[in-house]
């Protein structure tokens, strides 16, 4: 029989986590013959809810699922993992400052940061989904340091890349296969940049630039990526509860994408540790557009793309924000003494 993969989700008493370990469990995100270990973290204050959610997995009666253990410490949760989605985070709450809730996720991700440096494998590859998703892969990579490479930290940028493709596909009345190669540029927030000057969509068989076949700059620089950017929030108007399904879906398309590869001629979009790419400083968890090798599995941020002013304004703009955030989150770490 093929060896497990032990895949950790963390907060998964949650709606995200929820609904992101059936995908793992029932072969979605690694296949059909791949047997999963799981194991579900969260607050001792949530056993449970995991109990709870242990006892449905076991329920689905699923062919790929080895085992289930929930577990509410951080040494039972990350010892030889080799994927983790860490989706539990502070949420940012009425009245609380910026600043107050980037302290209390540097408390979390340097305390997962160093679990991950202490309990599991130096291969172990990790998408951070809670939010300030960036900066928490910054921190989480920053602890980790010395065990658990840099380059396989990511945030994720999935669920904008997929919103991106649907509003293309909505545009030009095609199907999500029919386009491709949408980029998110900068920060999962809404300063990102959802960028379409490198896409294509296949329309009755005909493949064309995305620009030309929307035929509407002025849409696609204005509605088009405010409507991305700002989907998040129009979803808890509509529900009054976040986008769980679809960030789920999301953050299991990053790591399907991650374990086998990306398909030839296409890229997805991943906040990475930055190389120095495009000028944006080396270590910031940036979103670029990769691939990734089915063989090694190693992400490569796509290189020579070029930019047009209105483009420059907009990734300027986003590589800002991160950076303000990256460095309060450092201060935070000094002014907490970790």
């Amino acid at each position: 029989m093929t060896a497990p993969l032990r895949v950790l989700v963390t907060g998964a008493a949650g709606q995200i986590g929820y609904s992101i370990v059936i995908r793992i469990a029932d072969g979605t995100v690694f296949g059909k013959e791949q047997p999963v270990e799981l194991v579900l973290l969260d607050i001792p204050q949530c056993s449970n809810i995991l109990e709870g959610v242990v006892f449905e997995l076991q329920d689905c009666a699923l062919p790929t699922l080895y085992s289930v253990q929930a577990v509410t410490d951080e040494k039972s949760a990350f010892t030889g993992v080799d994927y983790a989605f860490l989706v539990g985070a502070m949420p940012r709450r009425e009245g609380m400052e910026r600043k107050d809730l980037l302290a209390a996720n540097v408390k979390i991700f340097k305390s997962q940061g160093k679990a991950l440096a202490e309990y599991a494998k130096p291969t172990t590859k990790v998408i951070v989904v809670g939010n300030p998703a960036n900066t928490n892969a910054f921190i989480a990579a920053k602890y980790a340091a010395g065990k658990v490479p840099s380059k396989n930290f990511s945030a994720m940028t999935r669920l904008d890349h997929n919103r991106a493709l649907a509003q293309l596909a909505l545009k030009t009345g095609t199907t999500i296969g029919d386009v491709k190669n949408v980029i998110i540029w900068g920060n999962h927030s809404s300063t990102q940049f959802p960028d379409v000057t490198h896409a294509t969509v296949n329309k009755n068989g005909t493949e064309s630039a995305a620009y030309a076949a929307v035929a509407d700059d002025a849409f696609l620089q204005g509605p088009f990526i405010a409507t991305v950017q700002k989907r998040g929030g129009v979803i808890i108007e509509k529900r009054k509860l976040s986008s769980a399904m679809s960030a789920a879906k999301a953050a299991c398309d990053h790591i399907h994408d991650w374990h086998f590869g990306t398909k030839a001629g296409q890229f997805v979009s991943m906040a990475v540790p930055s190389d120095g790419s495009y000028g944006i400083p080396q270590g910031l968890v940036f979103s670029f557009p990769v691939t990734i090798d089915a063989a090694t599995r190693d992400w490569k941020i796509v290189q020579g793309l070029n930019f047009d002013d209105f483009a420059k304004g907009k990734i300027a703009a986003t590589q800002k924000e991160l950076e303000e955030e990256r460095d309060d989150a450092l201060k935070a770490c000094d002014d907490a003494n970790i």
